[in-house]
């Protein structure tokens, strides 16, 4: 007896796991009638089928090609998918894998259903796409909410005169409210986005959908009318459809499309505002004056110094900037309040003790020659294997050409073609793989010199050098960037300055090291066992690539 497996799914549109149950006790009546072996279940609760980002389906297909069941059963094609591409991928790898799948809607799927359900299905996304819209406009166009919750209102659930639940009106919040009303003030008075996070922040006012403040909150974006200082439902005009929303064929994300200014669905509710004019028009004036220089504000103030975006706060995770023109400190300190970490550090002080430490602490002679020895062995194990597979394909494509050559005289002197054109067809086959396989063959791989911790500090030494050179500032500072994961700032346990933890990148190290490209680097380790790596590298390789200053 076949063994047979269940899919269930309900979208959006049906908020309830019952409708689960359902789709799984139909499907098994229908398993037990064909007398089937019940398999696993598989299922996607509150998953659109538009989408193949679904951890049901994605095990589904998963189990299907690793030879768990022989058929899927389903309550209709549209729960597998609705989508017409997806719909045919997923088939056509059933396909490939001999499982069949059966719906109780349509029966054993063929490719007839998939081309046609899968029409009926995209056109139904489609027309139900077009009436949300038409539905959401006609509510916007009546003052009501179009979907989503706007910080400093509620939305209200009232009965119309006929009993029916009236969804979608919107009050004024007077806690929120006047939380709005401080945050244009303070933002007009001079006081930046983050400083204003950060003073709610500390004061445990919640922000939108319960979490914590943070400058993009605030400031948004002015073009797409995101952000609390650029939402003019605050002035009393509802806009809609400033922008719409396209999946992603690839990720299966949705990604925002702006529209243009005259497909805005504009519409004065003056009963919500909470922002008088004259506030309003001095917030965006002074926008205005911030954004009017050429240079981006961001780009002027973004940091452009040795190991930006390295250094990393080890009380939060966070990633530690300047928080003044010398020193550095945790940025969700600064700029939410959320982190304890108060302590700053010295930005050349920083980086001269981590120059040093690369350049004096990271490689002892006489371990790197203990890892190079190590390491040359397992490479010379792997090479041999390599070897001896080259040369046994070898001797097959000679013993190949041979029987080819044979044919071919035979059929010279006039023996029948028919009997021998498919083994020759099979045997010039095996012949192009073999070549094929010679040929990009990889390189034995290069084995690390036991001198190269010499070198290796000689490079580091040059690498710093030159960072005082104008012209090779970049590239240098690009390499020692290289051999640094990451930089983690810690509070010492005495209460005095910070501990300064170093995580090299191994790769990085050894490619400087070895005078070798990065990339031929990391193809040389991964040829060895991830547990021969880490033996080596926290072993006799190296001192541990971790370690403080």
């Amino acid at each position: 007896m076949p063994k047979a497996a269940i899919y269930a799914r309900y979208s959006s549109d049906l908020q309830t796991d019952a409708s689960i149950e359902d789709q799984l006790r139909l499907c098994r009546l229908r398993i037990a009638r064909e007398g089937w072996r019940e398999g696993k279940t598989y299922s996607d609760h509150g998953i659109s089928g538009a989408s193949m980002m679904r951890p049901g389906i994605q095990m589904l297909m998963q189990d299907a090609l690793a030879g768990k069941f022989e058929v899927v059963v389903a309550e209709a094609l549209d729960r597998l998918s609705r989508d017409q591409e997806d719909i045919a991928a997923i088939f056509k790898r059933l396909s490939f894998a001999g499982v069949k799948i059966l719906t109780l809607a349509e029966g054993e799927i063929s490719h007839l259903h998939i081309g046609l359900k899968g029409t009926m299905n995209a056109l139904f996304l489609k027309d139900l796409a077009d009436k949300t819209r038409r539905g959401l406009r006609g509510r916007i166009e009546a003052g009501k909410s179009g979907g989503g919750l706007t910080y400093g209102y509620d939305v209200v659930r009232t009965i119309d005169g006929n009993s029916e639940p009236e969804r979608g009106e919107r009050r004024i919040n007077r806690d929120e409210a006047e939380i709005v009303r401080r945050i244009f003030r303070d933002y007009v008075a001079g006081h930046s986005p983050r400083a204003i996070a950060v003073a709610l922040n500390k004061e445990g006012i919640s922000g939108p959908s319960g979490r914590d403040w943070g400058a993009s909150t605030i400031y948004g974006n002015r073009q797409r009318g995101i952000g609390i200082l650029n939402n003019e439902l605050y002035i009393g005009r509802l806009i809609w459809n400033r922008q719409r929303f396209i999946k992603d064929p690839d990720t299966g994300k949705r990604v925002a499309r702006p529209n243009p200014e005259s497909e805005w669905v504009i519409h004065e509710v003056p009963e919500l505002r909470i922002i008088d004019q004259d506030l309003w028009e001095a917030v965006k004036a002074k926008q205005g004056e911030i954004n009017r220089h050429d240079t981006p504000l961001w780009r002027k103030n973004r940091p452009k110094n040795l190991f930006s975006h390295l250094l990393k706060c080890g009380c939060c995770g966070g990633g530690y900037s300047l928080v003044s023109q010398t020193h550095l400190g945790c940025s969700r300190a600064r700029d939410k309040g959320t982190c304890d970490n108060r302590r700053t550090m010295s930005r050349e002080k920083l980086e001269a003790d981590i120059l040093h430490a690369l350049q004096a602490r990271l490689m002892d002679p006489d371990l790197c020659a203990a890892f190079c020895e190590e390491y040359t062995k397992h490479l010379d194990e792997l090479r041999r294997q390599r070897n001896a597979q080259r040369e046994s394909n070898e001797r097959e494509l000679q013993k190949v050409k041979r029987q080819l050559t044979e044919m071919v005289d035979a059929i010279a002197e006039g023996a029948p073609v028919a009997p021998v054109r498919d083994k020759m067809n099979a045997l010039d086959q095996r012949r192009q793989e073999l070549e094929e396989s010679l040929e990009t063959a990889p390189e034995a791989p290069v084995v690390f010199h036991p001198n190269m911790a010499q070198r290796y500090h000689e490079e580091v030494q040059r690498l710093i050098e030159s960072l005082n050179t104008p012209d090779h500032r970049a590239e240098a500072a690009a390499i020692i960037r290289s051999m640094v994961e990451k930089i983690v700032l810690t509070p010492a346990e005495n209460g005095k300055g910070l501990t300064v933890d170093l995580i090299g990148d191994l790769a990085g190290i050894l490619s400087v090291a070895s005078n070798q490209d990065r990339t031929r680097v990391e193809s040389e380790l991964s040829v060895v066992e991830t547990e021969k790596q880490e033996a080596m590298v926290a072993g006799v390789g190296f001192e541990p690539t971790t370690f403080r200053l």
